[in-house]
């Protein structure tokens, strides 16, 4: 494992999967971040029995109006959970755009800073409303 890997964090990847080794593979640094944002944002609140809190619950947004109203909700609810759970990472912003390949979802760019070393990184993930 390198020094970036190890002060940015590591652990089983996501999804998990046999490396080419036939190991368990294993993400670490910027990747691992990657992962567990992913992990978080797509996790139901109540589906982890042990931890009920966790997680973004944006199944919720499921049958809600693709509308500048349901955009900025799911904002908030994705930078909010994100300051909650993800301590790696500094949430400089999230957009959410109606997705023009996919009329029953929005899309989401999250834009955020590694608070490590200070880099900047971005995803993007889709979110279903119908």
């Amino acid at each position: 494992m390198t020094a970036t890997g190890r002060a940015l964090g590591r652990g089983i990847a996501f999804p998990p999967r046999i490396d080419e080794e036939g190991r368990m593979a294993w993400s670490e640094g910027v990747e691992n971040i990657r992962e567990s944002i992913r992990i978080i944002l797509t996790t139901e609140r109540l589906e982890r029995v042990m931890l009920p809190a966790f997680g973004a619950g944006l199944k919720r947004f499921l049958f809600r109006p693709d509308t500048a109203a349901t955009h900025r909700l799911i904002e908030e609810a994705i930078a909010q959970t994100l300051k909650r759970w993800e301590r790696r990472i500094e949430v400089e912003s999230v957009r959410v755009e109606t997705d023009p390949r996919a009329p029953q979802a929005v899309l989401a760019t999250l834009r955020y800073r590694l608070v490590r070393d200070g880099s900047r990184e971005e995803m993007r993930l889709g979110v279903q409303l119908g």
